[in-house]
């Protein structure tokens, strides 16, 4: 009867058990990036600093509100194009910039100065001073409330200002330019100067016109006055697509671009071929019978085909090796060297020549391999025929006439 081997599908259980990991690795993936939403979601929400639009603590949306209540028509902007359409006759405009990004350069500044004759200025940094307003420098931190100490009408009615923010110093020979809010060490709050005949304000007090400390001191009236001095103010925090960054086709050579259509058509040629079907599927019932025959054919064509030569040959000594050992009469655990022994003695052939066909060979040559397995068919053959019993007829007792039998009493 020809051997079978049983190929059986998985239970839906086991399937279930081997994929549980992947399983619950997903829902704490798919958990931590919701939290992760939520918490950005979270922190996002506050907006940006001093944001006309932004209710939170850092925001300056009450200000903003105020300043429309008493007149003043507040267009936020977050580029250029949106603040030259927003900026109106420049003797009715203040633009009052937030630059929080450092998005802004000294060309941008001067063409916000020639768009309103009123232009307040947050907390520049060092490049957009020396390119705009060379003739003020960063000063480092200020804390603590700054008294008045100038004649800018917005300062005098505020009368103290929160001070917190940044600090600058006049470095220039220009004795027009107004230091109010100073915090000792020639460090002042805000520096007014004349630029082109546009009244150009940099302030480092951020903490006053935000909606959590704009109630406090005089911040209020601070706020207001320099905003609310024009009918119309534009309100402008500039977004990164004002940095002028260069974009990833200005950095990327012109030949990649080619390079990634032709990947992209031999993929998709490499799809249809690998994926390409010979004839329709076929449904067949589990388990599936495999004949043991079929199995030995497909090993043998493996072997051929990585020409695994001394694999094959040791798949046929394993099985010449049982059958000898089961001929000569020694038990399954005998070991090698007592089979090559004992078929030696029965065979009347060298234990060197059976030890070289049983163990040690190993065949280079399809030819040679032929040959010795030829050679494992004439051993067995051999050492069969010497092991089995002679059927010859076994010689009779012969009684000679002469011979007679002698009976008692004779």
């Amino acid at each position: 009867m020809t051997a079978t081997q049983e190929v059986l599908t998985p239970t839906i259980r086991e399937g279930s058990r081997a994929a549980r990991f992947w399983i619950v690795g997903g829902v704490i993936a798919i958990l931590v990036a919701f939290a992760t939403l939520v918490i950005t979601g979270a922190v996002g929400a506050a907006g940006r600093p001093l944001s006309p639009t932004d209710a939170g603590p850092q925001g300056a949306k009450a200000l903003a509100e105020v300043l429309r209540q008493q007149g003043v028509t507040v267009t936020g902007t977050d580029s250029m194009a949106a603040t030259r359409d927003a900026a109106t006759t420049p003797s009715d405009t203040t633009i009052f910039v937030v630059d929080d990004g450092r998005y802004l350069g000294g060309a941008e500044l001067r063409e916000l100065g020639r768009l309103a004759d009123n232009l307040i200025l947050m907390t520049p940094d060092f490049d957009q001073l020396d390119s705009f307003a060379p003739e003020i420098a960063l000063a480092g931190s200020v804390s603590g409330p700054l008294r008045s100490d100038c004649d800018v009408r917005p300062v005098v009615q505020a009368g103290t200002v929160t001070g917190t923010g940044s600090g600058f110093r006049n470095i220039g020979a220009d004795s027009g330019i107004v230091l109010c809010l100073g915090s000792g060490d020639d460090v002042y709050s805000l520096v007014q100067s004349v630029h082109g005949g546009t009244t150009v304000t940099v302030l480092g007090t951020t903490a006053a016109f935000s909606n959590q400390f704009v109630l406090n001191e005089g911040n209020a009236a601070f706020a207001l006055g320099l905003l609310g001095s024009t009918p119309h103010l534009v309100w402008f925090l500039p977004s990164i697509d004002e940095a002028g960054a260069p974009t990833a086709a200005d950095l990327t050579p012109g030949w990649v671009s080619a390079v990634m259509v032709l990947l992209i058509i031999a993929t998709i040629a490499a799809g249809f071929w690998r994926g390409k079907r010979f004839g329709p599927l076929v449904v067949e019932n589990l388990p599936v019978v495999v004949r043991s025959s079929e199995t030995m054919h497909g090993r043998a064509r493996l072997y051929e085909k990585s020409s695994s030569r001394l694999h094959a040959l040791d798949a046929l000594r394993i099985g010449t090796i049982d059958r000898l050992a089961a001929m000569v009469g020694l038990p399954a655990l005998a070991s090698v060297d007592d089979v090559i022994r004992s078929v030696a003695a029965i065979s009347r052939r060298k234990e060197s020549e059976i030890t070289g066909l049983l163990r040690d060979a190993n065949p280079t040559t399809d030819a040679e391999f032929v040959r010795m397995s030829d050679a494992l068919l004439d051993l067995e053959s051999t050492v069969a025929s010497s092991a089995r019993p002679s059927s010859a007829p076994r010689p009779s007792t012969t009684i000679d006439s002469t011979q007679q039998s002698t009976e008692p009493g004779e």
